[in-house]
């Protein structure tokens, strides 16, 4: 399997992360793509480095205002004379308080989530190379079809919880929504299959009205676990797109078992809908040891995950996400990877 990967990832490295009312030291940082790397290189994997695709693919997926905020916002944040080195927000828009402001704090709040998406002066870069990453992997299975080939995209900063028009959960662009997208240009429809501890909001809402992109969340229950907005099992899809998004919410503190018959649901869908490519948002931070502390997937359950998944045969691109114990990290994604590819085709 062809692993892509740019070290441009590293421009990006938050200093500020809040959750649950407090600072603490960030999670999503350069050590997690370095610890993938070292576990994938070990095994070796063939690297391939990420090719440029421009401007478009992205702006067939976010909005004008958005890409615009986030490629100039930093300088204009700074020229502003704000005191923070990141641009964060103090406020966001309530249900009741629809519109963009003019001034520059009520503009980062207007196109952020929350406050665990900091953005530097290289946020921006990075996020391109990022979105590059997930674009590149896609290329090269399209060029196997009709042959279901498979690639890995080693994409940092991680994308699903990027809207249309919001950054959000460590996200800016949304990765495998923009290598989706892209492959509509040759295919006629696709899946993406999100199998990070977390809800892919970003991914839902993009396609939520669409019957070409059929998507699948398998995540921690958000009833009290982030993004906790979204990611019920009542999430079905609106107007062309009802029927056409599936939410798998799952227990926190569950483990192997209840994940792979969870995946078993997942599986029977697809199956019946045929994607031309299946994409996966591939998390690792459903870990037991993971930080984030959701869901209590094994490292040997990383491997039966990816077997699963492979015995599906559908073109395959596996587009990282999360994932932050950087000690197991290497471990994890090596045990997904190799029981993925001693499963497909076979």
């Amino acid at each position: 399997m062809k692993i892509v990967f740019s070290p441009e990832h590293a421009r990006h490295h938050p200093k500020t992360y809040m959750k649950a009312g407090s600072f603490h030291e960030p999670q999503e940082v350069p050590g997690r793509a370095e610890a993938l790397y070292a576990g994938l290189s070990e095994n070796g994997h063939e690297i391939v480095e990420a090719v440029d695709f421009g401007p478009k693919p992205r702006a067939a997926v976010h909005s004008p205002g958005y890409l615009y905020f986030l490629e100039t916002i930093h300088q204009r944040w700074t020229e502003a004379g704000m005191g923070n080195e990141e641009v964060l927000p103090n406020i966001h828009p309530g249900r009741y308080m629809p519109n963009l402001p003019e001034g520059i704090v009520g503009e980062v709040g207007y196109y952020t989530t929350d406050m665990s998406a900091p953005i530097g002066s290289e946020t921006w870069h990075a996020s391109v190379a990022s979105s590059n990453v997930a674009l590149t992997a896609t290329e090269l299975v399209l060029d196997q079809l009709p042959e279901a080939g498979v690639a890995y995209a080693l994409c940092r900063p991680p994308g699903h919880h990027a809207y249309k028009d919001q950054a959000g959960g460590f996200c800016f662009l949304n990765n495998v929504a923009i290598a989706a997208q892209h492959a509509l240009g040759s295919l006629q429809r696709v899946a993406i299959l999100d199998v990070d501890v977390h809800h892919g909001n970003g991914t839902q809402g993009i396609f939520y009205h669409r019957d070409d992109v059929y998507t699948i969340s398998l995540h921690c229950d958000p009833k009290d676990y982030y993004p906790f907005f979204s990611g019920y099992a009542h999430e079905r899809g609106e107007g062309q797109g009802e029927g056409y998004n599936l939410n798998l919410p799952i227990e926190k503190d569950s483990g192997d078992a209840v994940f792979l018959e969870k995946l078993k649901q997942a599986k029977s869908v697809l199956e019946a809908y045929q994607p031309d490519m299946l994409f996966v948002a591939l998390g690792l931070d459903a870990f037991e040891g993971d930080p984030l502390d959701g869901l209590r997937v094994t490292t040997e359950g990383f491997g039966r995950i990816g077997a699963s998944i492979a015995e599906l045969g559908f073109p395959t691109v596996l587009v990282q996400e999360g994932g932050y114990n950087r000690d197991y990290l290497g471990a994890n994604i090596a045990s997904f990877i190799g029981e993925f590819e001693e499963r497909f085709g076979s």
